[in-house]
């Protein structure tokens, strides 16, 4: 019995050397047959080449990778540059700025410091150009050129308006937001209709004094008085209607024995510093309040009486024609010569 068992073992073990030097073949790794049971459990894809199953791959992972995300990848180097801030809160003399003109993409650096500077200053502060080149070193024309980038994207306008004393000036107008104002408007412009402007009426001149006689002599007069105003102040430029209507008033100054030039210098004295907004009106003004009174009273002076008209006669001696209150037949001419003869 012992002999049969060192048989089989002896065959066993010269079998697994035979199989252990024998490669292995596409047959081999195939499934087995219905109702034989596999030495590869979990194996059943079929491969057309050859390989070794007890060789391990060195290239592959031990383990599945996990995706690793952006910020935590490690191969990334962790940023510790860059803006940090360090932030206090203002309660006073701030102002405050959007994102949209201070990160503007197309507004140059000058033009949005210009405009942080615009919006932080009071209102009536002056904006023009000559001031802000007094207060900024980058000069009168670089100035201007972000003034304009400004006014091309809403940041700012500028209009002429006319102050109440009549001179007309130039106000600048800093917008924070431009995108709101072009929605209030364009709403406003689509809804409502353009309203007709009115046309506007003129206040009447005040009422001048009238003559007590009015030739046409004197009127003339008057009207060339007021014609000639312009060329002693500039600002006297009258209208026709205007002149038709001041120069009853001067006539009855010239009517109470004043001379042209004391009425010229009347209206043209002490004129306004500021200007004249409408001269009409300020000479119809001085023509009524400043009125002389009527002159005094003069006795006409007695006419002299009419010179005498002798009759005419004729001189018996050169038979000429000649007046003289004296019968005598004979003119002056023949009485004299009688005389020398004598």
């Amino acid at each position: 019995m012992s002999n049969w068992l060192d048989f089989l073992a002896v065959q066993a073990r010269r079998s697994a050397q035979g199989n252990a030097h024998r490669p292995t073949t596409t047959a081999d790794m195939r499934r087995p047959p219905p109702g034989r049971q596999s030495q590869c459990e979990g194996l059943t894809t079929e491969e057309d080449g050859t390989f070794l199953m007890d060789t391990q791959n060195p290239s592959a992972p031990p383990r599945a990778h996990v995706r690793v995300a952006g910020n935590t990848h490690p191969g990334r180097a962790h940023r510790t540059g860059g803006l940090q801030h360090d932030n206090t809160r203002h309660t006073t003399r701030f102002v405050v700025i959007g994102n949209h003109l201070a990160q503007h993409p197309e507004l140059s650096l000058l033009a949005i410091g210009l405009g942080t500077h615009l919006q932080s200053l009071p209102k009536g502060a002056p904006a023009d150009i000559k001031t802000l080149a007094a207060r900024f070193p980058e000069g009168a024309t670089r100035i201007a050129a972000a003034l304009r980038e400004l006014e091309s994207h809403g940041y700012l306008r500028r209009e002429r308006v006319r102050t109440s004393s009549g001179r007309i000036v130039t106000r600048t107008i800093s917008c924070n937001q431009p995108a709101a104002v072009r929605q209030r408007a364009e709403p406003c412009r689509e809804s409502t209709p353009p309203a007709p402007r009115e046309k506007r009426v003129r206040k009447a001149l005040p009422a001048v004094p009238r003559p007590a006689y009015s030739g046409p002599g004197i009127l003339h007069a008057a009207t060339d008085l007021l014609t000639d105003l312009r060329r002693h102040d500039s600002r006297l430029l009258l209208s026709a209607d205007d002149t038709a209507h001041l120069a009853p008033g001067v006539a009855a100054w010239l009517e109470r024995d004043v001379t042209p030039a004391a009425v010229r210098r009347a209206l043209t004295a002490d004129l306004p510093p500021e200007g004249v907004r409408r001269p009409a009106a300020l000479l119809a003004h001085r023509l009524a309040s400043q009125l002389p009174p009527p002159a005094p009273f003069r006795a006409q002076a007695a006419a002299p009486p009419p010179p005498v008209r002798h009759p005419l006669r004729n001189c018996d001696g050169c038979d000429r024609a000649f007046r003289s209150p004296d019968p005598a037949p004979r003119c002056r001419d023949c009485r004299t010569d009688l005389q020398e003869a004598a």
